[in-house]
């Protein structure tokens, strides 16, 4: 691949996968893919040029629409990257509970943001994006169920990881699931190509709605599943909405699936910080929690497995959240004996 490029959806995808080094057991060869090396800093860059180029081509949207779609903020600053650059509109429709950094990017890029009451959750915006489309003739790109979104991944993110370990065994791929395209588009062609890798997913222990069994209790119209008693808030943003997706239905459906595996928040979290610290690898929560998912994995795996682990996104889009809340804007003790500390030296212009 070059890098001089038409425009800037060419950069979409092509991202590195990266050895574990510190973090890494003995004996266990580790790897993650890092998706925050996207234009926007997420995997959802795929699926928003994914679904909009491929209603271009079908004629689903016509020159100057507005598009419009409920997201927790990845796949809408995603679209508002593929819109402002095709010319498109953009509404989006968001939770209040997201963090409000996500909002100001889409607003920077170009976007519509009309937040939904944080009570009503994922359900909520979904429901408020298909009313202001059916109302106004919108273009929306119904993330959770359009077969655009797992295509991309097949043509993209697994034939990456299928080139990648060429020649090699991939003894597991481990990921989280937002709206199941990732799952469902990767999951399909390692089957066919790589069926000795094993499928592992991650979900929240608060909202563990696979392996609760919530999956089998799914219908087609999206039905919030916030009411069972495996559904809690979690930090983990774009995880887990509060319904099962159809992609991720989908996936459980064909039996792609070979475990399931809950990560707490405060796990999330931690993972997280041990990448940034540990590896210099800046990534938010969800990344966290399926790290946190792989080492998991490491610990039941045979010596001398290899595992792959997705990492979504940034950690830039998580400055207001918990992973950030014990990190300080002013100098700490340290930080000030460190500035105390240097006897006869003059603040000269160097």
């Amino acid at each position: 691949m070059g890098n001089k490029f038409e425009n800037i959806l060419g950069t979409v995808g092509n991202t590195p996968i990266v050895k574990i080094g510190k973090l890494a057991p003995a004996g266990i060869n580790l790897y993650v893919k890092i998706e925050a090396f996207n234009p926007m800093g997420s995997v959802k860059d795929r699926l928003a040029l994914g679904i909009i180029e491929e209603a271009e081509k079908s004629g689903a949207l016509k020159p100057g629409q507005t598009v419009i779609e409920a997201t927790s903020g990845n796949t809408g600053i995603g679209l508002a990257m593929v819109c402002a650059q095709k010319g498109y509109p953009l509404v989006v429709t968001m939770a209040a509970s997201f963090s409000v950094e996500r909002r100001k990017l889409m607003r920077f890029l170009g976007a519509k943001v009309v937040l939904t009451p944080a009570t009503a959750k994922g359900t909520g915006m979904v429901a408020k994006a298909k009313e202001l489309a059916d109302a106004n003739g919108w273009f929306l790109t119904r993330q959770f169920e359009n077969e655009a979104n797992p295509d991309m991944h097949s043509r993209t993110t697994a034939r990456e990881i299928i080139n990648d370990f060429e020649g090699e065994k991939l003894d597991y791929w481990v990921t989280g699931y937002g709206t199941g395209g990732t799952l469902k588009g990767v999951a399909r062609v390692l089957a066919a190509e790589k069926p000795e890798t094993k499928v592992v997913v991650c979900e929240p222990e608060d909202a563990a709605l696979l392996s609760s069994g919530t999956a089998q209790e799914r219908n087609s119209d999206q039905t919030p599943a916030s009411s069972h008693p495996s559904f809690k808030p979690h930090p983990m943003q774009g995880w887990t909405p509060d319904f099962i997706p159809k992609l991720t239905g989908d996936a459980v459906d064909t039996d792609v699936i070979d475990r399931i595996l809950t990560i707490s928040g405060a796990e999330a979290i931690r993972c997280s910080q041990d990448l940034a610290k540990s590896e210099g690898i800046f990534v938010g929560i969800s990344a966290g929690a399926t790290f946190a998912g792989a080492l998991k994995m490491c610990e039941d795996a045979p010596a001398g497995s290899t595992i792959l682990c997705m990492l979504p996104d940034t950690g830039e889009r998580y400055l207001s959240t918990p992973l950030f809340a014990d990190v300080p804007t002013e100098m700490t003790e340290d930080e000030e004996k460190i500035s105390l500390s240097t006897p006869g030296f003059h603040n000269e212009a160097v």
